[in-house]
């Protein structure tokens, strides 16, 4: 009887959690045209959500991609099929890993930031001074922040695909001895603008916005104390996580099965 109670209670928590960060998101797509004056923040939260993240996620992505093209060409030997290990590592990043991957070490390094830079401005009050001022820190702080992540992410996205392509070429032709033509050839044959290439960026697209709101949302919501703000922040990486894997299963049944 007290699993069912506690079930139903942190059903009831989920839900109620899921509707303010809901009305939430109505609220920043209400302030959105502020955002136009503002577009010099803009671009300076897009620097430092995005260009600040560009390193780690190029470096994960060239790795990611020379275990893919090691992997692959093992496998692929076996068939003697090895000509098609191009094709194979550029749909596994365009289609899954590369958003997925860029979406996660983005939430652990710029949406974790986000939302601690939120909170510490909470905890030593300054939205409440810029409520005084009669300033929507929703329209000045959250706005900016929210849609510097939406566009960054699926730049990091590509940036994250492109470096796989190439650690894959860099162990398939330069270590394993593939012909560097067929490699290119057989990837730019097989490999579908819209059905590789534009629904990985759709999902990039979704990371983004899921990541951004959760970022924002757990920063502006958070405890004015030290440790409100560290749980914030571990909140922020693991919802975004869990919320980026559960939306790539949703969307990959639409896009590629459905």
């Amino acid at each position: 009887m007290n699993f069912f109670r506690t079930l139903g209670a942190k059903t009831l928590d989920f839900l109620q959690e899921l509707g303010k960060t809901t009305l939430f998101l109505f609220a920043v797509l209400a302030r959105s045209g502020t955002l136009l004056p503002r577009l010099r923040l803009g671009i300076r939260q897009m620097y430092f959500t995005g260009v600040l993240s560009i390193i780690i996620i190029a470096v994960s992505g060239l790795f990611v991609g020379m275990v893919l093209g090691l992997q692959g060409y093992t496998q692929l030997a076996k068939f003697k099929s090895a000509d098609i290990l191009g094709f194979m590592v550029a749909a596994s990043l365009l289609r899954e890993l590369g958003p997925v991957l860029a979406a996660i070490l983005f939430a652990s390094s710029a949406g974790g930031a986000m939302t601690s830079e939120i909170g510490l401005m909470k905890t030593t009050e300054q939205l409440e001074a810029m409520k005084v001022m009669a300033v929507d820190p929703v329209a000045r702080v959250v706005v900016p922040r929210f849609w510097a992540g939406v566009i960054s992410m699926p730049l990091l996205a590509s940036i994250c695909n492109v470096a796989g392509i190439y650690g894959a070429y860099l162990i398939g032709v330069r270590y394993l001895g593939l012909d560097g033509g067929i490699f290119w050839s057989q990837m730019q044959a097989n490999i579908d603008v819209g059905y590789d290439v534009i629904n990985g960026l759709i999902k990039s697209v979704v990371f983004g916005v899921a990541i951004s709101l959760i970022a924002v949302y757990q920063g502006f919501h958070c405890r004015s104390t030290p440790e409100g703000i560290l749980r914030a922040s571990t909140r922020t990486v693991v919802s975004s996580a869990l919320t980026v894997l559960a939306l790539d299963f949703v969307l990959t049944a639409i896009m590629f099965i459905g």
